[in-house]
């Protein structure tokens, strides 16, 4: 009898935004079935179990040294669906392994808007050092270096934009980690945000959403106050 799969395995905006969370917060189990979403965000995991159109039940889980149950996750076991993980780059214990995915460019910007969601930030500031100078940074992260460059490189293929990369430390209550980041300044950030958010990215972390619309409405204040 072949396995059934609760996940159907095609592409769409809403299957390519659940792979790039997967992509940053999500697992693999070494049993060759279970698939495990986690995150501090209830909202984020409740549009991931929209979007695979999944009736797994919504979990709580503590995370570290720490008892309390911090984290919210959904688990669920599918072997069809595990195996098309596999198959597009994704493997269990990835962190240190992840390399180049097969996200088909159609649904690119899709997938790369549920890593930000997953894994991404977005800061700005005022810089001191110029009147009315406003900065702000769209930021990719991950544990592996040739992960973060094939995501350069698929960016820059499709939008021509390459940011920079910085190499970190990452402080964790069990030890230190090397932490890897995308970063896109205002005018790369601003081409990268409007293919993020375009017509049909439906998905996304609100709050992450907001503070994007309020650096973008302050961008545009200060280009209509300019002389």
């Amino acid at each position: 009898m072949k396995p059934l799969g609760k996940v159907k395995t095609k592409w769409s905006a809403e299957f390519a935004y659940a792979i790039g969370l997967l992509t940053t917060d999500g697992s693999l189990s070494k049993d060759g079935r279970h698939i495990n979403f986690t995150s501090k965000d209830r909202d984020l995991v409740m549009t991931f179990k929209r979007c695979l159109k999944l009736d797994n039940v919504i979990g709580r889980k503590t995370s570290g040294s720490t008892k309390e149950k911090k984290y919210f996750q959904i688990q669920f076991g599918d072997v069809l669906f595990y195996r098309f993980l596999l198959k597009i780059g994704l493997m269990p214990n990835k962190t240190k392994k992840l390399g180049d995915l097969n996200i088909p460019q159609k649904y690119f910007f899709h997938f790369l808007r549920g890593h930000f969601d997953g894994d991404g930030t977005i800061y700005s500031y005022f810089d001191r050092r110029w009147k009315s100078s406003y900065m702000f940074y769209t930021v990719f992260c991950a544990a592996n270096f040739p992960h973060i460059l094939w995501l350069r490189r698929r960016i820059y293929g499709l939008i021509g934009i390459k940011g920079h990369i910085n190499r970190t430390i990452k402080y964790k209550k069990d030890g230190k980690g090397i932490l890897f980041q995308l970063k896109f300044a205002k005018k790369e950030s601003l081409k990268l945000l409007k293919k993020l958010y375009r017509k049909g990215g439906r998905n996304y972390l609100e709050r992450k959403y907001q503070k994007i619309q309020a650096i973008r409405a302050q961008v545009e204040e200060l280009a209509d106050s300019s002389p």
